[in-house]
């Protein structure tokens, strides 16, 4: 049997056996078949059981609940969505507060669900802080965007500047220029989460088989190597794993996110850090670098990633040497005084990059197939507002889930923007990348001439703006 606990600290504190359950070995008729036990596809589940609980709902998973992203990621329940910034701007001034306050509420909505249910995931809502600290750029870039926020209607209650010592009564950080706070996010234990609901699915009727995969997939059917599901409905939710149902590829590229966490600090460390009330924080640069408080007094810590040639699937993530320095590098800079600490974890994932930095909520009618995906690294949120819209268009419903920017109630899966075909991303990618690297390298040394930090924030904002 696989060693399920070596997939990340989270699912390495569980105190559950984690024995799978049963593989599919029969052909099944049900009215929603899902591919994927993570969170879109146990949300999914789950709002369609609470709505219409006479469904017969399949759940088919690869390997066991939580074993992919959901089971890695970093805790952020964030209120928001990649891209979003983008999609409020084209709405008029009433339906973009609406949508925002929607986006807002989805924290509130996990924490609802998590306490009806008795899901003890260790869910805290303490905000986010978005950092400037490493160099004075951040600064400029974070006060820009908090004016792109104001022009959009978001006010002080949803995003504020903290002087650096009002930051310092959160959050205690090296050379700190001042950081962007907003309450929308919380902080949970990943596998706890994923877990309870596939606990919470099962007792409500719906039948969950692991290390069941599927193999083939066509409209109203599935099929594994022990038997088949038939339905009327089809749920893909494989996010970082689309490349293994053909043509979902195309529209959802797997990339690498990188991990690590220390061992439990004592408390006279956290009391130099702060982060006492489960907030998350990342510091601004382009590579992202993010990380918060554990329950049990770690500091947990990702940054950057990888794209593998043919958008083939990391499968092993024992980090490198190398890999773990520099995520011991990033935070020892913003936290000295674990520079020594010493890492016990060090894992990473497979998540889903859509073109255009554009996450989807897809109902194809013809095909009966319903489709959200493409977070971005911000699913954990994201896959909780996905499987409550998913079931609202599964049921036929129009309502405030349904209408807004990012769902295409009626539309065939091949209308997604799809990624280029190699090498071309290969190479548009590193190119990025690069670029990005190049940037934070430069404006990382204070010493290094004007024109020279110029040049390279104009090249890598031309490639990132290239990407969207």
């Amino acid at each position: 049997m696989n060693d399920w606990r070596d997939i990340s600290l989270w699912m390495d504190q569980l105190d559950e056996p984690l024995a799978p359950r049963s593989s599919l070995q029969t052909e099944l008729q049900a009215d929603v078949a899902i591919v994927g036990a993570g969170y879109t596809g146990l949300w999914t589940a789950y709002y369609l059981k609470r709505q219409a609980p006479q469904l017969r709902i399949v759940v088919l998973e690869a390997e066991i609940a939580g074993f992919g992203a959901s089971g890695r990621n970093g805790g952020w329940l964030m209120g928001g969505l990649l891209g979003e910034d983008r999609m409020l701007a084209a709405l008029s001034p009433a339906a973009r507060r609406a949508t925002a306050d929607l986006l807002h509420g989805i924290p509130d909505e996990v924490a609802r669900v998590t306490e009806r249910e008795g899901i003890a995931c260790d869910l805290r809502k303490g905000g986010v802080l978005y950092c400037a600290a490493r160099y004075p750029e951040q600064q400029t870039a974070l006060r820009r965007h908090l004016q792109e926020l104001r022009e959009l209607g978001l006010d002080e209650a949803d995003y504020r500047w903290l002087e650096p010592a009002e930051l310092g009564q959160q959050l205690r950080i090296a050379n700190a220029y001042g950081a962007l706070y907003s309450p929308h996010c919380a902080t949970l234990q990943p596998a706890k989460l994923a877990r309870g609901l596939a606990r919470c699915v099962e007792g409500m009727g719906v039948e969950l088989y692991e290390q069941s995969r599927v193999l083939d997939w066509q409209p109203g059917l599935l099929r594994t190597a022990g038997g088949s599901v038939r339905a009327d409905w089809l749920v893909p939710a494989v996010e970082g794993y689309a490349a293994e149902l053909p043509p979902l590829g195309r529209h959802q590229l797997p990339v690498q996110s990188l991990m690590v966490a220390t061992e439990p600090l004592p408390a006279e460390v956290w009391a130099e850090i702060g982060l006492a009330r489960g907030q998350a924080f990342s510091e601004a640069s382009r590579q992202v670098t993010y990380g918060r408080r554990s329950a049990d007094d770690r500091l947990v810590f990702g940054a950057r990633g990888g794209y593998r040639f043919g958008g083939r699937l990391r499968t092993d993530f024992n980090l490198t040497e190398d890999e773990r320095a520099l995520r011991r590098n990033l935070f020892g800079e913003l936290f000295p005084q674990l520079r020594d600490a010493r890492l016990s974890h060090a894992w990473g994932g497979n998540l889903g990059m859509a073109r255009r930095f554009r996450p989807h909520m897809l109902r194809d009618t013809r095909s009966r197939i319903a489709l959200s995906g493409g977070y971005g690294g911000e699913g954990v949120g994201a896959s909780n507002l996905g499987g409550r819209t998913l079931a609202a268009l599964i049921l036929g419903e129009d309502n405030e889930l349904t209408r807004q920017p990012w769902v295409q109630a009626d539309s065939p899966i091949a209308s997604l923007p799809g990624w280029e075909p190699e090498p071309c991303r290969w190479l548009g990618y590193n190119a990025i990348i690069r670029s990005f690297v190049h940037e934070d390298r430069v404006l990382a040394d204070l010493d290094s001439a004007p024109w020279r930090r110029r040049l390279a924030q104009r090249l890598a904002g031309l490639m990132e703006n290239f990407m969207q």
